[in-house]
Formats: structure tokens, sequence, C-alpha cells
């Protein structure tokens, strides 16, 4: 970004969380009603990767009588980051301001967005971390699930530089010029290191970024998309990453 985007940030008028969702029915209902009270301004984007439980449906269902809902459907299971990437190309699109990132289990707590939203005046990208000044604030994960993601965060800052301590969390909040900028169609991580990838961009873009602690709690409803296809890439896209940099190929 430029130093001038940067000096001179707009009046935030509108708002986009985007809900990338797979198998979440039971969990839809509680977290649209939850965001959409934190601030007048918020909009929602559901991006449903074809559910076989019917998300999607239910959604189109919900959104009849919400106007501040909305439903993006694709094809078929495609991936967090392509979610995420189709999402901000609606949201870029249609001229939010801000555009957040939000796991549709409520493991990313909807009471931390008028903070998240607040930082977003002086900053152009806004972390919730789960890692912020050497503190774990994490509620109900398996002590493996923990280890592999505090040290996945403190494995991609030593290999990227990266001066965040929460590289791996997908509680994010970004200004539209961040993400016009970072140039989406390069973006190739698509689980575990997308954002990695995603916040390296924004930062060697000039990208003003800021933590803010958040409370993150397991989801008690569903079943958790990580897998060991989604750390295996991680571990070496890091790498990857960092090479192209060098390159100038990022």
């Amino acid at each position: 970004m430029e130093a001038d985007e940067q000096m001179t940030r707009p009046q935030v008028r509108r708002i986009l969380v985007i809900i990338p969702t797979y198998d979440e029915r039971e969990n839809l209902p509680r977290i649209v009603p939850e965001v959409l009270a934190q601030d007048p301004r918020i909009d929602i984007l559901v991006v449903d990767d074809d559910s076989p439980d019917g998300t999607g449906v239910l959604a189109e269902e919900m959104r009849q009588s919400e106007p501040r809902l909305h439903l993006l459907s694709r094809a078929g299971k495609e991936g967090l980051g392509k979610a995420y990437i189709a999402g901000f190309r609606w949201g870029l699109a249609r001229d939010y301001d801000l555009l957040l990132e939000m796991d549709a289990d409520l493991s990313h707590p909807p009471g931390h967005l008028p903070r998240i939203i607040g930082a977003a005046d002086e900053h152009d990208l806004v972390i919730g971390s789960r890692y912020l000044g050497g503190r774990v604030t994490v509620v109900n994960w398996p002590i493996s699930r923990l280890l592999l993601s505090y040290f996945g965060s403190f494995y991609a800052r030593t290999i990227t530089g990266l001066p965040v301590t929460d590289a791996t969390g997908g509680f994010n909040c970004f200004r539209r010029q961040v993400l016009e900028a970072i140039s989406l169609d390069r973006i190739r991580s698509n689980g575990y290191s997308f954002q990695i990838e995603l916040k390296f961009r924004a930062w060697k873009n000039g990208a003003r970024i800021v933590e803010v602690p958040i409370v993150f709690t397991e989801r008690d409803t569903g079943e958790s998309k990580m897998s060991k296809k989604i750390v295996r890439e991680a571990v070496w896209k890091v790498w990857w990453i960092r090479i192209l940099y060098m390159f100038g190929r990022l």
C-alpha cells in the first residue's frame, strides 16, 4: 500500500464478514444473529461449498428474511483459501470498506468484532490473536492441537520473518485497499498456510498491522476441517513463500 493511502483512510461505511461453510447447518442459525447484532454496518456473506448437510439451502432460507445476509454458492469443496478469495472478490465488487474472515463454528466469538473493527480505524490489517503478549487464550483444545497451532505460528514467523504472533489465525479484518494491493490471483496457498501467505503479502505491501487479543473457543458442534494434508502443505509452503519473495517472484 502507498503511504498516502495509509495517511488518508476513508471512513468505514460498510463491513462484510465472510463466513466459509461446509456442513455447518447447526452452527449457521447461531452465528448469523450474533454477528449482525455487533454493528449495524455489518453484512454477512456465507460462502458455501455445496454442503451435503444442506447448509447452503438453510442460508438461502435465512436470507429471505434477513437482507444483511448474503449467500455465495460454489459447486464443491475447493478449500478454505479459495472460499475466502471468492468472498473477497464478491465484497470488493460491492464496495465494502472492511472485509473480515471468520469461522462458522463460533470459535471466533462475535463479541470481539467491535474491538477488531475499531482497531481498523488506525490500521490496515487487524488480527484477532490467540497468542498475544506471550499468553495463550485458547479454550477446550487438546494439547496436541494447541501445540501444533502455537508452534506452527512460531515456525511461520521464523521462516518468513512475519512480525505477528498469530500467523495462522483466521479471525482477521482487512481494509479493502489491502486486498486490492495483494493481487488475489497470485495467492497459491489454500489450507492452513493460506492465512500465512495472506498476512505476508499484506505486510510486504506496507500494510499497517495490529493484533488484538481474542479468546478462541473450540467448536461444540460439528467437526473440525483440519487434516494432515493441510498441515503438510503449511510445512513446505512457508519455505515457498520465503524463497519466491527472495527472488522477486511472489
